[in-house]
């Protein structure tokens, strides 16, 4: 669990006023050096002291140290508050590393010429956050681990001695053994470790056999100095190599070099390490073992390049120097598997280079040295669209066919040779109400349909502004919430992606239309209805009579409009999914099978619900199938 700093502070803060409150001063006393408990002859002197006896010692000299209770509690608190400021400073330096560090200048460079931010490769993998790089102390100790001061040697003998030990390396870096004196062991490998102690005690024992082991390990002192995110002194494992300090000072930082971290001990440069290769490659090559006081510099930065597009890792790379397009390609993982194997676009600021954008082949990339502030995007070539004549084309076709099913056929087949490979279509088929569902045309839909109903909402939002004065607050707040009700209705609405086919009610065939992957068709049987929906007295679907009639008076059948109807907005949907507005002469058309008119309802010019009732024109303008809006009102 984690607690923030002041809640930290408050709880320890009220578990000092609790000792003090319960006269625990003295045993607090206690844990300081120099101090100890009262007994009861100390009382007993005190009591003598304050009654001017023999004995009497003077505030400055007594048992405390200090001249009151009062003032121990104070010596308690000064040293609780540096306590407390040491954990401040080391939740101020978690808190470093956890946030995410400041971008550098090449990469503001990268974000403004690709328009979006390009990670530093292994930012994310070095600096992930709350994870504890520090090697365990419990690990298995390597044969070329050097003995340190304060590790313990454990210590078994059979035969002509018998017992076991264990023994910490002192300050000189030896241990001692009863009749065997001082062993040397720091500086002494692991694995080297039983000779040393054998030859020892050999001095003087025979025929005896030995067992030893490392049993516990001491932390050793580091330094990360350079363009580390959070550079200092470390202690660390024994067993701690270059790639866990560096991890635990947080890694390089956005100016730091992730292809050189320099070991030095005793002022000397004993390994470079490169942390791509233990980042892309998995090899742990000159990552060292530490020693005490060992120090590691992180220098700046080599030359950067971004690599962005169809590639397996998107991020800017630090080069070394010598590496050529090609290598920088093969750094990212390559291209992936829609990505152009041919060719690549390089953007280049170097002196003498031509501004803009070059193309480059891959075969030459290889030959081509990587330079500073390169940017190089890999084009992705499989997932184009391809031009409709080249695409082959998976078809579903439904309804009044001989054999409705999935048919895959050559680029270039239409819409007629496709109902052909289904057999054609049966006699109850009804060519002029064919659908044809197609997913670029739902798509398109969506994004009007989307476009629409952000004009709508921004209307409602200006309501208020513009709400006429004869209206009530009550009315206005009212009609404001019914209209968000409405939208929230309408975002759930899905365009149906119908092509409206040009065909006469009559035809007895389709057009040669040609078709798109993915398209479904569906041929529908003769409807033999008619339906009248909306403000009408009687809404139905009503038989279709053996003579024709006119959307009138099929109005007429279903009781005609009621008072709050909307007339001049009456529109009819087509079975082809044409909509015929009032406008263009509806009410004097000739009702077709499958027709459905739809009458708005009325609202007043001055009442926002008039947006409301004209949403219903700019679902058809759209695209949006006439069951939804008849569902919705």
């Amino acid at each position: 669990m984690r607690f923030s700093r002041f809640r930290f502070r408050s709880i320890l803060f009220t578990l000092l006023a609790a000792f003090c409150v319960a006269g625990a001063a003295p045993a607090m006393a206690q844990l300081i050096p120099g101090q100890t408990g009262t007994n009861q002859e100390e009382e007993q002197q005190q009591g003598e002291s304050q009654s001017g006896s023999p004995g009497f010692s003077t505030p400055q000299s007594n048992i405390y140290g200090a001249t009151s209770i009062q003032e121990v509690g104070n010596d308690e608190s000064t040293q609780l508050q540096r306590f407390l400021e040491a954990q401040e400073d080391l939740l101020d330096q978690s808190k470093r590393l956890t946030e995410p560090p400041e971008p550098g200048e090449f990469e503001k460079y990268v974000e403004r010429v690709i328009g979006r931010p390009l990670p530093r490769y292994g930012a994310d993998l070095l600096l992930p956050e709350s994870r504890n790089f520090a090697a365990p102390a419990t690990a298995t100790v390597p044969p070329d681990y050097r003995l340190n001061v304060g590790d313990v040697v454990s210590i078994s003998l059979a035969g002509s001695v018998e017992g076991s030990t264990e023994r910490t390396i002192d300050a000189n870096g030896n241990i001692f053994l009863p009749a065997v004196g001082q062993i040397h062991l720091a500086g002494v490998r692991s694995g080297d470790l039983g000779d040393v102690l054998d030859r020892a005690i050999g001095t003087q024992y025979r025929n005896f056999r030995y067992g030893v082991r490392v049993a516990e390990l001491r932390g050793i002192r580091v330094y990360v100095t350079g363009f580390a995110r959070s550079p200092g002194a470390f202690s660390v494992g024994s067993l701690s190599t270059v790639a866990n300090a560096i991890l635990q000072a947080g890694g390089p930082n956005p100016n730091g070099s992730m292809r050189s971290v320099k070991l030095i001990r005793n002022g000397q440069e004993v390994a470079d390490f490169d942390l791509y290769e233990l980042l892309l490659g998995g090899s742990r090559v000159n990552d060292a073992v530490l020693q005490n006081e060992d120090v590691l510099f992180i220098p700046p930065a080599g030359p950067q390049v971004a690599v962005f597009g169809s590639v397996t890792a998107e991020a800017i790379y630090e080069l070394r120097g010598t590496e050529s397009l090609a290598d920088v390609l093969a750094i990212a993982g390559g291209t992936t598997q829609l990505g152009d194997a041919e060719r690549l676009v390089l953007y280049r600021v170097a002196d003498g280079a031509r501004p803009g954008p070059m193309e480059v082949v891959i075969r030459d990339a290889a030959t081509m040295k990587a330079r500073p502030a390169d940017i190089i995007q890999v084009l992705s070539e499989k997932n184009l669209v391809q031009p409709t004549a080249s695409q082959r084309v998976f078809v579903k076709i439904e309804g009044e066919v001989e054999k409705p099913g999935n048919y895959y056929v050559e680029p270039g087949a239409s819409l007629s040779s496709v109902i052909a490979l289904a057999g054609g279509m049966t006699s109850r088929a009804f060519p002029f109400g064919t659908e044809l569902n197609r997913n670029s045309v739902a798509a398109q839909q969506r994004k009007n349909f989307d476009d629409a109903i952000d004009q709508f909402e921004m209307t409602l939002a200006s309501a208020p502004l513009t709400a006429d004065s004869s209206i009530s607050a009550d009315r206005l707040a009212a009609q404001n919430e019914g209209a968000r009700l409405f939208l929230e209705k309408m975002r759930e609405a899905e365009p149906d992606g119908r092509l409206v086919l040009e065909i006469e009610p009559t035809a007895t065939s389709l057009p040669d239309l040609p078709l798109e992957n993915g398209d479904r068709v569906y041929v529908p049987p003769v409807p033999s209805s008619v339906g009248v929906f909306g403000a009408v007295y009687r809404p139905a679907s009503y038989m279709i009579a053996d003579d024709p009639k006119k959307v009138k008076e099929y109005l007429s059948q279903a009781g005609g409009p009621v008072r709050a109807a909307d007339k001049r907005r009456l529109f009819v949907v087509r079975a082809n999914g044409e909509v015929l507005p009032r406008s263009s002469g509806a009410m004097g058309e000739e009702a077709l099978p499958g027709d459905v008119i739809f009458v708005p309802v009325k609202t007043s010019s001055k009442d926002l619900l008039t947006k409301i009732g004209q949403i219903s024109s700019i679902i058809f303008q759209f695209g949006i199938a006439a069951a939804t809006v008849a569902a919705i009102d």
